[in-house]
């Protein structure tokens, strides 16, 4: 019994390739637009504004803002729906997600002496900056086959790796070529285990494969579902200079957890064919943490008029990754029982800049504008100097590009309610910018001042096309998903 628990679960580190790739990257680089209604309302033009506990994540000079100590709570629902178009198929998905979106306050300390150091401000908060939530299907009839996968990494790889030896185990070879020889060996391995390729040659030092799928049209049907969120805390030291200047700074502790599963299926009927029906299934399991900082300035050119300015630093974040693989087709199913666990890696995110403009009408209203600036093309795998890494980080130097992001809010007041709508757009994260597209959103929102309580809602929508290939190597076709995603958004403040 204790034979056979071993062989199901068998644990190993990988040296050589790892399974990373440059749509990790993104994903871990990338953050929705998250936070209290009132920000969200206004689609996040926050930069020069201040006095809003998620301002702090545009601008950390915000909190200096505060008049008095203040804490916000407030939970999400979100709506995410997505239409896919795969050659001649189209499917419709939509998942819903309900969270603690945000929650943090800010201690005001007001300066008792003549100082011009008018007040001091700490601030704790806490945010959701990615949610992982998503699940879709493509379907429909290709030309390309998944063998192309296979044989993409079997290329180069000698078939005595291959092969099984006297007593040794399909989980024991697996788990071998894991340990020295990489993820691509194992791809390679699972596609021969299963008879989708086969060798050229029975010499064991041979190279080259062929494929035991005939060429025509292939009934494919790619399945992913994917929980998990991205979120940090931050640490806020606030201070206002004078009747004019507010400078703040962000000391931010990051945490992602991201679990996907994906199936692949196939069939066919073309002639000389000896596979006919495929599944291939993968999952993945990753976690991290990491570190970044922030500093930001605002300030008062007038009483109408405030100016912004902020930066936010690379985040440095240490990840770990789990996979599990099976296949099956209609002459064997290899399903190896191993969890790979992969060696903990460092991804270094872009930082960003952000210049802010607001006009104030008195307690009648505002007007805000934001522009953020960030190089997607400077996120970077480390360590530097492993071959893989190096690899995959001219990949992303050579297809991501600089991204600007435009925010546009304006608010009413009328007696104890506020009005708000906000517009933001951001340019495309891939330089061929069909990989993901332009992303446009609306946003809406209402208020209630009940003095020391506050209540505001605020509803979001956000679109953009996404041209997602199903697998990095061989079969990269892409499935044509337009993403739609609203939320609904209720905060409660209390000014302390």
């Amino acid at each position: 019994m204790k034979k056979t628990l071993l062989s199901l679960i068998a644990l190993l580190t990988l040296s050589g390739l790892y399974a990373q790739d440059i749509t990790d990257a993104y994903r871990y680089s990338s953050e929705e637009l998250t936070g209290t209604a009132r920000f969200r309302a206004m689609s996040g033009a926050f930069g020069a504004l201040g006095g809003d506990m998620s301002s702090l994540n545009i601008n950390p000079a915000g909190s200096a803002v505060f008049l008095n100590s203040f804490a916000t709570l407030t939970l999400d629902f979100r709506n995410s729906k997505n239409d896919v178009n795969f050659f001649n198929g189209f499917t419709s998905s939509e998942n819903d997600d309900f969270n603690l979106n945000q929650a943090g306050g800010v201690l005001v300390f007001n300066s008792t002496t003549q100082s011009p150091w008018k007040k001091f401000v700490i601030g704790l908060n806490y945010a959701e900056t990615n949610n992982f939530e998503d699940s879709f299907v493509a379907s429909g009839i290709n030309s390309n086959s998944i063998d192309d996968y296979f044989l993409g990494y079997a290329d180069g790889v000698p078939l005595e790796l291959l092969e099984t030896r006297e007593n040794e185990t399909i989980t024991d070879l697996y788990s071998y070529l894991g340990e020295s020889e990489g993820y691509g060996a194992q791809q390679a391995f699972l596609g021969y285990q299963a008879f989708v390729i086969d060798p050229e040659t029975t010499d064991l030092d041979n190279t080259s494969y062929t494929s035991a799928i005939g060429a025509g049209s292939f009934d494919q049907d790619f399945a992913l579902v994917s929980t998990g969120l991205n979120g940090k805390f931050t640490f806020n030291f606030g201070t206002q200079y004078g009747d004019n200047i507010y400078l703040g700074a962000n000391l931010n502790a990051h945490f992602l957890n991201y679990d996907r599963s994906t199936r692949f299926r196939e069939a066919n009927n073309n002639s000389g064919s000896t596979i006919t029906n495929l599944e291939f299934r993968n999952n993945l399991s990753t976690t991290g943490d990491g570190f970044s900082f922030q500093l930001g300035a605002i300030g008062k050119v007038s009483d109408m008029v405030r100016l912004g300015l902020s930066y936010e630093s690379p985040t440095w974040y240490s990840i770990y990754e789990e996979s599990t693989q099976y296949i099956r087709t209609n002459e064997a199913t290899v399903n190896p029982n191993v969890v790979n666990v992969y060696p903990e890696y460092t991804l270094k995110t872009p930082g960003k800049a952000t210049g802010s403009l607001a006009l104030i009408f008195g307690n009648e209203g505002l007007l805000s504008f934001d522009y953020s600036y960030k190089d997607y093309s400077n996120t970077q795998f480390r360590p530097k100097n492993d071959p893989d890494f190096q690899l995959k980080n001219n990949d992303i130097s050579n297809r991501l590009q600089a991204v600007s992001a435009f925010r546009i809010g304006g608010e009413y007041r009328l007696d104890q309610f506020s009005f708000r709508g906000g517009y933001r757009y951001e340019t495309s994260p891939y330089k061929d910018e069909s990989t993901v597209g332009e992303l446009n959103s609306f946003s809406a929102g209402l208020g209630y001042n009940f003095g020391s309580v506050k209540l505001d809602l605020a509803y979001t929508n956000t679109q953009f096309d996404e041209n997602r290939p199903l697998y990095q190597v061989g079969l990269t076709d892409t499935a044509n998903i337009s993403r739609d995603l609203s939320s609904v958004v209720l905060s409660l403040s209390f000014g302390l």
